[in-house]
């Protein structure tokens, strides 16, 4: 599984401060994304690649993924839970054939449900452990890496 940031100690973080920290990336990235028109959102950031909607797709999907993992692991201790195909969950989904609004509407929806429920976790069940593919993740690395993950595609969208 791709990464996008190095462990913290996962006893040390604090769920108020990462959920700030993932609200900051939605109020910072929404004005932006809501002034592309359709046919912007729409093009090839590059040739063969995804356009801006498509992305903001594959964005939606990890966080639906990602708060599959954060309910799971805390009513957990350790759990195996499949990881997704990116490429394939974008194509089946066809957020190419949905408008932007719609799609970044349900990006910025589901992420400030995400924030919501990441405010309110028990910071002990940062240490529990989801296992993919043999690789063990705690939830306190999942939530960050999922903040990473974002800010690398945001930054991507703005260059």
């Amino acid at each position: 599984m791709p990464t996008y940031t190095e462990p913290s100690d996962p006893t040390k973080l604090k769920p108020i401060v990462l959920a700030i920290q993932l609200r900051a990336r939605l109020e910072a990235a929404e004005p932006i994304l809501k002034a592309l028109s359709e046919e912007a959102a729409s093009q090839p950031l590059t040739p063969g690649k995804w356009s801006t909607k498509q992305v903001i797709g594959h964005l939606c999907d990890s966080a639906m993924n990602n708060q599959q993992r954060i309910v799971r692991l805390q009513l957990e201790n350790t759990l195996e839970f499949p990881g997704y195909r990116q490429d394939a969950w974008v194509r089946v989904q066809r957020y190419d054939l949905l408008p932007f609004a719609d799609v970044l509407q349900l990006w910025l929806t589901l992420n400030h449900h995400l924030a919501h429920t990441v405010e309110h976790l028990y910071p002990g069940a940062f240490t529990n452990i989801w296992t993919i593919e043999g690789e063990q993740f705690t939830l306190g690395f999942i939530i960050e890496d999922y903040i990473a993950h974002l800010d690398y595609h945001l930054k991507a969208l703005a260059a």
